[in-house]
């Protein structure tokens, strides 16, 4: 158990910054440009640390409590989602639940902390993520049912294991709809194209962005932080599930680690395609996506 959280600990905190600098690189390929470092975040996160914070004194302990528990947050659900071939040090019966409402807290707190401002523009992106927030929610948890239902198990460590069936098989069809279900939810948990772009400063597109505004120095780097991890996280549950299965641990740690990477790049290459949709047709996209994780808990009722 200690060395699993170790190995979690470790994946976490030292690649999650290098993921972002993946998609960000790929971006720049695409585009014709030189772009950014891959270990620019890196940078940006010892910059900020050493910076000091202006803090508004309208505000409260909620503005500082919020980027805090964006950052606990991910490591927390980091320890309940197997890493490849090392099983999650925490496992039970049931973890799922808390799995998804860790990450409700943690939006949770960033929301509060954007009201607590008292400023009108962030409380515009505040309502919108809380609104895509809900949508989102159903296809997770359609998605787990799929997924305990193939393996038999309402853990975590049970329902995230290789694709073994035949993608011609209702289980195969129904893994596929669920995986690309879980691609999709992970762009718009993290904030990605097309549901929102994090690079922008535009007012009137920004959802995620506009709610940490007016954070700086050492919680603004905790939020950039906690971002990364929960993109890997994200990451890490379609990888869980793609990667090839093999007897050796160290190849299978490899090799999980090598889907991260394409998957990262296919982050960047989405992105690169793709503009950010118009926001009335971002729940379109959402309530889309629940309909097709529905199709595939279908597949499985036959």
């Amino acid at each position: 158990m200690i060395f699993s959280i170790f190995f979690h600990l470790l994946i976490l905190f030292g690649l999650a910054p290098l993921l972002a600098g993946i998609i960000a690189r790929v971006k720049a390929k695409i585009g014709g440009r030189q772009g950014q470092p891959l270990l620019q975040l890196y940078w940006d996160l010892g910059k900020l640390f050493r910076k000091r914070m202006v803090i508004s004194t309208t505000t409260t302990w909620v503005f500082r409590a919020g980027p805090l528990v964006g950052f606990v947050v991910p490591v927390m659900i980091s320890l309940l989602v197997p890493f490849g071939p090392v099983a999650a040090p925490i496992s039970f019966s049931g973890d799922l639940v808390l799995f998804a409402y860790l990450l409700a807290l943690a939006r949770f707190f960033t929301v509060l902390a954007a009201l607590d401002t008292g400023s009108s523009f962030e409380g515009m992106g505040a309502a919108r993520e809380a609104t895509f927030a809900i949508l989102i929610e159903p296809t997770i948890f359609v998605v787990f049912i799929v997924l305990a239902r193939l393996a038999g198990d309402f853990s975590l460590n049970g329902m995230f294991v290789p694709v073994k069936a035949g993608f011609n098989t209702p289980a195969g069809i129904a893994t596929t709809l669920a995986i690309i279900c879980l691609f999709i939810v992970m762009l718009a948990e993290n904030c990605r194209i097309p549901f929102d772009d994090p690079n922008t400063h535009l007012e009137l597109t920004m959802i995620h962005e506009v709610m940490v505004l007016d954070h700086s120095g050492p919680d603004l780097a905790l939020i950039l932080y906690g971002a990364a991890m929960k993109l890997m996280i994200s990451a890490i549950l379609i990888a869980d599930l793609l990667r090839p299965v093999t007897a050796d641990p160290l190849l299978g740690s490899l090799s999980f680690l090598v889907v991260l990477i394409i998957l990262a790049i296919m982050v960047g290459l989405v992105e690169s395609a793709m503009a950010r949709l118009r926001l009335i047709r971002i729940p379109q996209l959402l309530v889309g996506t629940t309909l097709l994780s529905f199709f595939a808990l279908i597949m499985l009722l036959r």
